[in-house]
């Protein structure tokens, strides 16, 4: 099932999305709530009812016919809300790259534990218009990511455990400004400035069994459940990016067992995977001059179109603008 925020005559509200209509939740199961923040909360029970509802309302021809087209709506993030946004850095190929573009051996910590950061959980965006300040349009990058969200509350949740408490899947884009986050970490904190201004998610939120189909086997030595989802990124219509969920090297479960531990997580928390190998400009520029001295660097520039697709997650699309000054 794959579950949308839409805004329609400047009302919210989640929606089921099916052969490209959307069917409001109002419409389906009005013992249900109209909030994504809300659902969450529900668990995997919410899931169910809702499937459910959907199965039988799914039943008449009639009401089927009556979906809302996807182009008269405003799509949201699905989680418009998040509890919480993190950030982790499971890709051994992004990182082994991104240091020997500097110069630097791979770092031996990456095998030890799955890191993270936190992030602006109140600067999400769904698909649509992002405008950033003219200091972000210095270096300004994307990062083509997969997103969870947690629909169980839990604290201290082992890695075997933890696929449970993931209430679905959505493509994210984790936009840059790398001239600020370079600066700012050159004093040991941050990412924060480069990272706190815009963060998209969608367009859709897709249930765990829409991607059983996808499923491999984990490497030997790790836990958790593995997506072979494959990922591309298109900035103006230009394939720039291309990886796969399944060369992840830490799973989304041994990630929510390092953010869990002595901590609470909660229904609506969204923990980012971190970058795909080749998923962004800052990886893909280092490389270009890594091997051609005369490589020219491309970076994001105002009215740029950022297209990522993932199977079984759909397309997010957005563009960046230069935001009305004062």
């Amino acid at each position: 099932m794959k579950i949308v925020t839409f805004k329609s005559k400047q009302a919210e509200e989640i929606g089921v999305f099916h052969e490209e209509k959307v069917y409001p939740i109002s419409q389906i199961a009005t013992h249900l709530p109209t909030q994504m923040d809300a659902f969450l909360h529900l668990g995997e029970a919410g899931w169910q009812q809702l499937q459910h509802a959907f199965d039988i309302f799914s039943q008449d021809k009639e009401s089927l016919s009556q979906g809302l087209n996807l182009q008269s709506l405003t799509l949201l993030s699905p989680v418009p809300r998040p509890a919480s946004l993190r950030d982790a850095y499971a890709f051994r190929q992004h990182v082994e790259t991104s240091r020997a573009n500097r110069g630097l051996p791979m770092i031996p910590e990456f095998d030890e534990f799955p890191v993270f950061y936190f992030s602006n959980h109140r600067a999400v965006s769904g698909p649509g218009l992002i405008e950033c300040m003219p200091d972000h349009f210095d270096k300004l990058d994307f990062e083509l990511e997969i997103a969870v969200v947690i629909n169980k509350a839990g604290r201290n949740i082992q890695a075997a455990d933890a696929d449970s408490y993931i209430g679905g899947y959505m493509i994210m884009n984790d936009l840059s400004a790398r001239r600020l986050q370079m600066e700012e970490m050159k004093l040991n904190l941050g990412p924060a400035k480069g990272k706190d201004f815009a963060t998209a998610l969608g367009p859709w939120l897709v249930s765990k069994d829409e991607l059983a189909p996808y499923l491999v086997e984990t490497p030997a030595g790790h836990t958790g459940e593995l997506y072979n989802l494959n990922m591309q990124c298109y900035v103006n219509d230009q394939l720039v990016s291309s990886g796969t969920l399944a060369s992840m090297n830490w799973t989304f479960a041994e990630i929510i067992e390092r953010i869990s531990y002595g901590v609470d997580l909660y229904p609506g928390d969204v923990i980012g995977s971190g970058t795909v190998g080749t998923g962004c400009f800052l990886e893909l520029n280092g490389t270009g001059k890594r091997q051609n001295p005369d490589y020219k660097e491309q970076w994001l520039q105002p009215g740029d179109r950022i297209r990522m697709e993932a199977t079984g997650l759909g397309v997010l699309e957005n563009e960046v603008r230069l935001a009305p000054q004062l």
